[in-house]
């Protein structure tokens, strides 16, 4: 019998430690199925907080670009990811930071640069499923919100061999494009059971940082669910790789509450925005379609 066809899934994130938070089971569900799978990263992570014990700020600060593209490397070894591209931006910060003003970051990358140097990673890789995040990028992040621009500006200008012409390169034209997405409701539960086990949970944080109207999706706008309970542990060995960004008490690391929604961690939910096959409205895999 011949073999079945090898797919691609491309994932662009704006940040090391990205990659795991909103991708890390699908990744490996789809790499253990035998599929290509490509993680593009548009920054170092050079920005935010040093959670590290290990590590010196004054001393690790200037490289800490340096020091998170290897934690990335780790975490992108223990998701089985097959390629991993920088795209060689600096980290933004948050919005209204001094660093929105680097003439090198992301945030201030002219969109049509940005992507072409998207376009060409996906002529190169010729993936069939592309995923980024939302219009706000999930939370709002400057970063965020421009590697949503690039993946869904990409996804439309891949193809055409007019944009970015790279002769050694075919156009290519992504089948699917999806964006990560938080259930809304079950992040409503979880914060509720959270906060009656613990009233000081999350009191050192903005509560608008944690709105779920602000975060979430409504469930009813899910269209894909990715179960990857059996990919838990490998997944949290991820997220330990990023030692500066997640600290031992980190609540991606703790157990869920009792009687918290367990989906919120045991699967990744995504949006399809985008597809050029017949697909199921409700789907449980990337490739349902093709």
């Amino acid at each position: 019998m011949p073999e079945s066809p090898r797919w691609c899934i491309m994932a662009v994130h704006a940040h090391p430690d990205d990659e795991v938070i909103s991708t890390g089971g699908t990744f490996l569900r789809y790499a253990e199925e035998g599929q290509r799978t490509v993680l593009v990263c548009a920054t170092a992570g050079e920005e935010g907080e040093i959670h590290d014990p290990d590590l010196v700020e004054e001393e690790a600060r200037p490289r800490l670009g340096e020091i998170r593209t290897r934690e990335l490397q780790c975490a992108a070894q223990t998701l089985k990811i097959g390629t991993l591209e920088m795209l060689g931006y600096r980290d933004s910060g948050m919005a209204g930071t001094p660093a929105n003003e680097n003439p090198d970051c992301f945030h201030q990358a002219d969109l049509d640069e940005a992507t072409a140097k998207l376009v060409r990673l996906i002529r190169r890789y010729r993936p069939e499923i592309l995923i980024s995040y939302n219009a706000f990028g999930g939370y709002g992040h400057p970063d965020h919100i421009k590697a949503h621009q690039i993946t869904k500006a990409a996804f439309e200008r891949a193809a055409d061999p007019s944009f970015a012409p790279t002769p050694e390169l075919s156009p290519w034209q992504p089948v699917k494009l999806y964006e990560t997405a938080i259930p809304r409701e079950a992040m409503v539960r979880w914060l509720e059971i959270a906060r009656q086990q613990d009233p000081n949970a999350f009191a050192n944080r903005n509560s608008e940082d944690w709105s779920p109207e602000k975060l979430g999706t409504p469930e009813a706008e899910i269209t894909t669910v990715i179960d990857t309970r059996r990919y838990q542990e490998a997944r949290i060995a991820a997220l330990r790789c990023h030692r500066t960004q997640i600290p031992e008490d980190s609540f991606f690391l703790k157990p869920l509450p009792d009687g918290a929604p367990q989906d919120l961690f045991s699967y990744e939910h995504f949006v399809r925005v985008r597809s050029l096959v017949k697909a199921p409205e409700r789907e449980d895999d990337l490739l349902a379609g093709l």
